[in-house]
């Protein structure tokens, strides 16, 4: 009887200790985070001190050239992507031609197929109405 209140101290109490070393780990990791984010906080605050001066002194030089450089760069970023949508566009347009089956043919062909026959059905609505609008007046 002994042994089995032994075995389950043991038991109750090995979980206890898990808990504890968890906590444990936590608390140092979070603990050195937290250090860690004030110092960068606080370098950040020095740093900028130390900058504003030479910002309000280059600013009227500094932030024209700033702006240029982003219109410069967005400038280059969407050439570069109307380049690459394009040559996706011209190599989706060859894989269909050439009958490759291409992702959203099947799409592309539904939607011609449908096209196709509102184009139809308009047409013959367009020739009923100028057949009953002709023999409208030819009665009056």
């Amino acid at each position: 009887m002994a042994e089995q209140f032994q075995q389950r101290y043991q038991q109750q109490n090995q979980p206890q200790a898990h808990y504890m070393v968890k906590a444990a780990t936590a608390i140092t990791a979070g603990g050195s985070l937290l250090v860690l984010s004030g110092l960068t906080l606080a370098g950040t605050v020095i740093a900028l001190a130390l900058a504003t001066p030479l910002l309000v002194i280059f600013s009227p030089v500094l932030v024209p050239a700033a702006v240029t450089v982003c219109l410069l760069n967005m400038g280059f970023l969407a050439s570069g992507g109307f380049g690459v949508a394009g040559i996706s566009v011209l190599s989706w347009i060859y894989r269909y031609v050439t009958g490759k089956h291409p992702p959203g043919a099947d799409q592309l062909d539904q939607a011609r197929t449908k096209l196709a026959s509102k184009a139809r059905e308009m047409k013959d609505r367009a020739e009923q109405f100028g057949q009953q609008h002709i023999s409208g007046s030819q009665a009056s």
